[in-house]
């Protein structure tokens, strides 16, 4: 378990937030999900809400931007000292901007970005809100990857971005590296395997942990959702991705006993 209260380090995934066209189904979706306490936002916010557990900021749920035929999806942020220096160093690496650099009131400054893949993830300068303030705990954002069909491509944008390093994770038949700030592993980058349906999206995707990854998944597919990786046991944990109940992908892990 992760508690923070001051701003994360600059390229470390700070936030979560799930855009979606009913942001009352959702709330009730993952309230039932994860025993968050939603703390929905005035009319001065649009509409967004904040998640909470034991108190402390887990994530953010909020009307979809864009067209009405926009998915609904979670989007990751990454914490930046300069929300406008990392948005110029995203056009320069050949990625672009879908929203430009803006004030949040008085909370932050931000702006979503595509790299060179097609991913979309957010770019998150904190003033009043830090970002997550509990993480690695069941209920709560446990990891973050981006994954496409251009491994080395994706590699060398978010290096010439956030400046990572990678530690090479690669084997017989997949590509994976976690990123590296300062010899900290901050999440993940891999490439699709070859039997990847076709046309699925280049994507950030968020990990939530759980106590129980079957319990988890039974959940949201009573709850409305659908399993899209059925629940597995892996060296890190016992994982799954399932959607919501509007269709908003997330995985799910359980960590090992004693881990």
């Amino acid at each position: 378990m992760v508690t923070r209260d001051s701003p994360w380090p600059a390229g470390t995934p700070c936030w979560v937030d799930l855009g979606v066209s009913d942001t009352h189904k959702a709330i009730a979706f993952y309230t039932a999900q994860f025993g968050w306490d939603v703390r929905q936002g005035g009319p001065e916010t649009g509409g967004y809400s904040i998640a909470y557990l034991d108190g402390r900021t887990v994530a953010g749920i909020g009307p979809k931007m864009g067209p009405p035929e926009s998915p609904s999806a979670w989007t990751t942020y990454m914490a930046t000292e300069d929300a406008d220096a990392t948005a110029a160093k995203v056009k320069g690496a050949g990625g672009q901007l879908l929203t430009d650099p803006m004030d949040v009131m008085d909370v932050g400054r931000m702006a979503i970005a595509v790299d060179t893949t097609g991913a979309a993830f957010g770019i998150w300068q904190a003033r009043a809100h830090t970002g997550a303030q509990l993480a690695n705990a069941p209920g709560t954002v446990t990891w973050n990857e981006q994954m496409s069909r251009d491994f080395e491509g994706a590699k060398a944008f978010y290096a010439a971005v956030f400046g990572y390093a990678y530690g090479d994770m690669s084997g017989d038949g997949f590509s994976y590296a976690t990123l590296l700030l300062d010899g900290h592993e901050v999440g993940g980058i891999g490439g699709y395997p070859d039997d990847a349906p076709a046309g699925t999206p280049a994507a950030w995707t968020t990990y939530f942990g759980a106590a129980d990854t079957d319990a988890a998944v039974a959940q949201a597919v009573k709850a409305g959702g659908r399993v899209i990786r059925p629940a597995a046991d892996s060296p890190y944990g016992r994982t799954a991705t399932v959607t919501d109940d509007q269709g908003a992908v997330f995985s799910l892990i359980s960590m090992p006993p004693g881990e």
